[in-house]
């Protein structure tokens, strides 16, 4: 699958009959040449940067298809001829001896939800950009704020109270602090859009139930909410695996070798719990914000988020006393925290 091409090749498994087509990417055609081959067909194409509506037009087809996992596909170490008609065999055999492994394919609400997510994270990465290109401005012409705190209404103050005589100069600064000024208001009507709607769509319950556990915010439990999905389709132990934060590790025979984590798996998901997990580490009381989250959740979550609260401390402290670095021992907690959030996901 590309954007301006699609090699489609068919193997027939009775008579071992190859058939190969290149086709233009539009969903008509690809569905009306495989309705030309000798049936029953079955069907399979890399996830990509195209999406998921070639799949859709195919099942709505009546035909079966798996959209398959690239990092999970067998290829053989020694060939070193690639290309579209030898990747398109390829995926026919696997799929023919039942070797695909396919991903789950989000629908259309769940991807809807998951656009206006990873806009928002692009936002945050652009509005840290721009921030610390207005820092290091000041930086190299010896401003340099030690009011407090960056970034609030009275750092804005100072920032806005800085004048440049070189006109270049003053033209760059004004332009990157106008940068800032744009991007944190496109945070705002995406943080806005987001809090409407966790507050009334599919996923508010599960959104209410993931915020009963310290350090998950409306943002960070609606996130996580659409990012993976079905929960079901997780263990309490898998689903640190899934996210990448299980170990490394390359052992044989007798030897066994662990490394850093895998950072396999959705990098956006795998942030937030990071993120997250720092919150456990503080004294565990309950305040005023979490009795507010925990009032709109069911008693059931709140019994399931108090424990993990408290064990999730508890863990911390643990490693605290061992003298664990804190970046590893919040990792540990980052794992154990995603198996809470599959709790309470799961929750019935």
């Amino acid at each position: 699958m590309h954007a301006r091409s699609v090699m489609a090749a068919g193997l027939d498994a009775m008579t071992g009959e190859v058939f190969k087509q290149k086709l233009v990417p539009a969903s008509e055609v690809v569905v009306d040449w495989l309705r030309g081959l000798p049936g029953p067909v079955a069907v399979t194409y890399e996830a990509g940067p195209t999406g998921f509506g070639l799949y859709r037009a195919i099942t709505a087809a009546g035909i079966r298809c798996e959209v398959a996992a690239p990092s999970k596909l067998n290829r053989p170490p020694g060939d070193r001829v690639k290309t579209d008609a030898k990747d398109a065999l390829l995926l026919a055999q696997l799929l023919q001896v039942g070797q695909i492994v396919p991903v789950r394919v989000p629908t259309i609400t769940e991807e809807a939800a998951r656009d206006l997510v990873r806009a928002r994270e692009d936002v945050r990465g652009d509005l840290m950009r721009a921030r610390h290109r207005v820092s290091k401005l000041l930086l190299r012409h010896g401003h340099v704020y030690y009011g407090g705190n960056a970034w609030t209404g009275k750092h804005q103050a100072w920032l806005h109270g800085i004048r440049f005589d070189q006109p270049g100069t003053r033209a760059a600064y004004e332009a990157d602090l106008e940068a800032v000024e744009f991007t944190l208001a496109r945070r705002n009507r995406l943080d806005a859009a987001i809090t409407a709607m966790a507050a009334d769509s599919e996923f508010t319950d599960l959104t209410r139930r993931l915020c009963c556990l310290r350090g998950i915010s409306t943002l960070t439990g609606f996130a996580l909410a659409v990012e993976l999905g079905d929960w079901t389709r997780f263990t309490g132990s898998s689903i640190g695996a899934y996210l990448g934060l299980v170990p490394s590790e390359h052992s044989s025979g007798d030897s066994r070798r662990q490394g850093g984590i895998t950072k396999t798996g959705n990098t956006h998901a795998r942030r937030l719990l990071i993120e997250a997990a720092w919150h456990h580490q503080p004294r565990y009381t309950v305040g005023p914000t979490m009795q507010a989250r925990w009032e709109q959740a069911t008693p059931a979550a709140r019994v399931r988020g108090h424990a993990g609260n408290q064990r999730l401390h508890h863990q911390w402290a643990k490693y605290t006393a061992r003298k664990k670095k804190h970046t590893v021992a919040n990792t540990a907690i980052a794992r154990e925290l995603a198996g809470w959030c599959w709790s309470l996901a799961t929750l019935e």
